[in-house]
């Protein structure tokens, strides 16, 4: 008598365990397989320890000293980099003026996003009048030309403000004026997405819930209504950074930006552009621009990866 021979059964567990997973877990794996969004990280990263690690040594005084018998030195091993017009060490400047550009691209989308969050969330919320009122303003803003009003504002406040003390550094007063004029001229986008998500938010059920409890306003919109848009803040801000360094970069470029001594590859740029030195030493340009190049790509890629992340429908694309 033959015995029957009984298979194993292969359970398929990947549907119970995909459900198994939380919103965050689940953001977190399709961000990893972002292969664009892993490469912009990890370039990214190495961004941040070059300017990091090189101010352990190389000194901000080092980065500023000139001496002009070594001017416009090609790239060698005392000067890695090569040196400027001045006899400044390249390397040493673009290691501190990374500091400076990416704390500008930092310091203007909290900037960005803290008004472009309030102003969106409070429109959405109350709506009525006050909605009228505040998306007026947000399409006025729109309607002028960002670069032109930063270019005007730059100008009239160039020179108006003292150096400042920063943790040991020294910074022209054109840092914070570039800060606050890039924040306030490119929030109006934002505010227009967090006041779309907070329209259709205000009406589900939790929130109908906590009003009929007797929850005030502001705190249904900090705790119930902006961590249900927080993905759109987290990508407008990851991209915001790329465009506001991009955006410091040509304006310091056309010499309205960072002023010296304080460095920035933008104003690092500027100076590379004069006496022909573009064509008679291109390593005071190469340098600075790769970097820049390799900041706004590696954020641009990041918040692509982002934005693919947050969206449920990316499953199958990525």
């Amino acid at each position: 008598m033959a015995t029957a021979t009984v298979k194993p059964v292969r359970l398929n567990l990947v549907e119970g365990e995909a459900q198994a997973q939380s919103p965050t877990q689940r953001v977190i794996k399709r961000f990893v397989r972002h292969r664009a969004a892993m490469f912009g990280l990890v370039v990214l990263i190495g961004v941040l320890a070059y300017i990091i690690v090189g101010s352990f040594i190389f000194t901000e005084a080092q980065a500023n000293y000139n001496d002009t018998s070594i001017r416009l030195q090609a790239p060698s091993a005392e000067h890695p980099f090569g040196t400027d017009r001045i006899g400044r060490d390249i390397l040493a400047r673009t290691i501190y003026g990374g500091q400076i550009s990416l704390m500008i691209g930092f310091l203007a989308v909290v900037v960005e996003v803290g008004l472009g969050t309030a102003v969106g969330a409070i429109a959405g919320y109350y709506g009525g009048w006050i909605d009228a009122i505040l998306m007026r303003i947000t399409e006025a803003m729109l309607s002028i030309p960002s670069l032109l009003l930063l270019l005007v504002m730059a100008k009239f406040f160039a020179g108006k403000f003292a150096p400042i003390p920063f943790f040991g550094r020294t910074l022209s007063g054109s840092v914070i004026i570039i800060i606050l004029i890039l924040g306030l001229t490119s929030w109006m986008s934002l505010a227009r997405i967090v006041r779309s998500n907070v329209l259709s938010i205000k009406e589900t059920e939790f929130v109908l819930a906590a009003k009929a409890l007797g929850v005030p306003n502001w705190r249904i919109i900090i705790n119930h209504i902006l961590p249900n848009t927080l993905a759109s803040i987290i990508v407008s801000l990851t991209l915001g950074v790329a465009t506001a360094i991009l955006t410091e970069a040509y304006v310091s470029f056309l010499g309205l930006g960072v002023q010296s001594p304080t460095a920035s590859w933008g104003n690092m740029l500027t100076e590379a552009q004069e006496f022909t030195v573009i064509k008679n030493a291109p390593w005071y340009w190469f340098f600075p621009s790769l970097l820049i190049l390799l900041t706004v790509l590696s954020i641009n890629f990041v918040g692509d990866g982002l934005r693919d992340a947050f969206d449920p429908r990316s499953d199958n694309k990525v």
